[in-house]
């Protein structure tokens, strides 16, 4: 199993960011999970890399040429795949990877995991979404999500196919026990 796991190039300012990545690296390699990410060796994705190489695991980055250009690019991969773009990277990432995970982050991250969410919502694949909410990062997103669906923005089903969790351990188990929804249309027709 390949998981993809988003997550910010920054570490933030509370320690249970970088405390949570780690883990998530360590889990996901005592388990023989490969990692896929952006490639980085700054902030949590250096530490969820970090994590999984020092416990043996088998790591994948993927990241544009540009990015390499700045150096931030983690030297110490299992593989290193460079790309031409962001579009390219994120395409890659999503083929490489049987499922996704976000840890904290800034706007990429966000941007990452809606698009992989959405691209479930569509039928385009039936892979698993998971956010990892270290430390309750992610309180006010869930609770906002849930405000949409009840708003009538968002449905029940398609919420309920994001997984979250709070330690790597549950949130890995959920994410293997994960069978998505059964949906015909995401959208009747003469529905707004």
């Amino acid at each position: 199993m390949r998981l993809c796991v988003f997550c910010g190039s920054s570490s933030g300012q509370d320690p249970i960011y970088l405390e949570t990545a780690r883990a998530l690296g360590e889990t996901m390699a005592a388990q023989g999970i490969e990692l896929v990410y952006g490639g980085a060796s700054v902030g949590l994705m250096g530490a969820v890399a970090d994590a999984a190489l020092a416990k043996g695991g088998h790591v994948i980055g993927v990241m544009p040429q540009a990015l390499v250009d700045k150096e931030i690019a983690h030297g110490g991969l299992s593989d290193l795949r460079v790309v031409g773009s962001m579009h390219e990277r994120k395409a890659l990432m999503a083929e490489l990877a049987d499922g996704f995970i976000a840890l904290p982050g800034g706007l990429g991250t966000f941007e990452e995991l809606f698009e992989v969410w959405t691209w479930a919502q569509l039928g385009y694949h039936r892979k698993p979404c998971a956010l990892l909410n270290a430390g309750g990062f992610y309180d006010k997103l869930t609770d906002f999500l849930d405000d949409v669906v009840a708003r009538g923005f968002v449905k029940p089903i398609h919420r309920a196919m994001l997984i979250v969790e709070n330690e790597p351990a549950g949130l890995i188990e959920a994410v293997r026990a994960y069978e998505p929804p059964k949906v015909d249309k995401w959208i009747k027709a003469g529905e707004r």
